[in-house]
């Protein structure tokens, strides 16, 4: 323990003004740390709302470009993109499609908001007729790691060829960031840094995002390859593991419940780090806000403060807009 150079020393004498708690703030909490997620659709015009997630909607292109437009006019620096597709198939075949859902809308992206750094989300679920993130043998009710590594890749460098500045793989397959890195560095794409989602939980916090990218598992669960929630040694082993592969950048997901897996990557790795705050966390503060129980505000920038101080330096959240209000004011 740190013992006070004089017995008079009192900390709170560091508390007495706005100005002077500001000044002396371990942690700071910036616009330019957010990254704002989408999910895109396909037509025109279309803006449908999802029910769990208030004020998160599926998008088509069109109106994508224009929330993003102006979520970046109010400070955001950054999207992360998911794809509902018109129709899905046992191959997923929606996912690696030149003119896919993601590819169009990065395009529009890139072309219109040319300063909006796009980070587009490897996965196969959403594109799936049975749900889940790879191939699977329906006889036997499993998923198959290594022949779903060739669609994942596949999906990352047509992600790439659109124009996406970032690819963030969250399929939590074995040897999938090592498989795109190789594809990515194969295709002329040596540049594309890979944001892998290194320690994905299978969390009961991801409920309101089935119903955003409509892709519930048809059958079964996805616990046979996202992480159990009572390991933590097992995540470092997942990061490491991600790194020496190729990976950029690292993630925990989600947030608030794995703030100590958060801090033990950041200390143990050094690496660009990033949390992302969920879908169930973001809909229990907006239905708690709603009821009046809690600032919505304040329990906001509290909660994503704490992941500052765990150690992200990158934090995704359906709030990343409002935020950027908030700290401005």
């Amino acid at each position: 323990m740190i013992q006070p150079a004089f017995p008079a020393c009192r900390p709170r004498r560091l508390r007495q003004s706005p100005v002077l708690r500001r000044m002396v703030a371990e942690t700071q909490l910036c616009s330019h740390q957010l990254v704002l997620p989408f999910f895109a659709r396909p037509g025109k015009r279309e803006r449908r709302p999802i029910g769990a997630m208030p004020g998160v909607f599926q998008l088509s292109v069109d109106e994508l470009v224009k929330d993003a437009a102006a979520a970046h006019a109010a400070g955001v620096p950054a999207v992360l993109l998911f794809g509902i597709p018109d129709r899905k198939d046992e191959k997923a075949s929606g996912a690696y499609a030149q003119k896919g859902i993601v590819q169009q809308a990065v395009r529009a992206l890139k072309r219109e908001l040319p300063g909006l750094l796009v980070i587009t989300d490897v996965c196969l679920c959403e594109y799936m007729s049975h749900g889940h993130c790879g191939l699977v043998d329906r006889a036997a009710g499993s998923v198959l790691n290594d022949p779903s590594l060739p669609l994942l890749a596949r999906t990352a460098v047509s992600h790439a060829e659109a124009g996406a500045d970032v690819v963030a793989p969250s399929d939590m397959m074995d040897g999938r960031v090592r498989a795109i890195r190789t594809a990515l560095d194969a295709g002329g794409f040596a540049d594309t840094p890979i944001l892998t989602y290194a320690a994905k939980y299978a969390s009961a916090f991801y409920g309101p995002f089935r119903e955003a990218a409509e892709s519930a598992p048809q059958f079964g669960d996805r616990r046979s390859y996202q992480m159990n929630p009572a390991n933590a040694e097992e995540a470092l082993r997942e990061v490491a593991l991600d790194i020496a592969e190729g990976a950029d950048m690292v993630m925990v997901k989600p947030a608030l419940a794995y703030l100590d897996i958060l801090h033990r990557v950041k200390t143990t790795f050094g690496y660009p780090t990033a949390a992302y705050a969920v879908s169930g966390e973001y809909s229990m503060i907006k239905a708690a806000a709603e009821k009046g129980w809690i600032d919505e505000r304040a329990v906001t920038l509290e909660s994503l403060l704490g992941m500052r101080r765990a150690g992200a330096d990158i934090i995704i959240t359906y709030a990343a807009k409002e935020v950027c209000g908030w700290l401005k004011g």
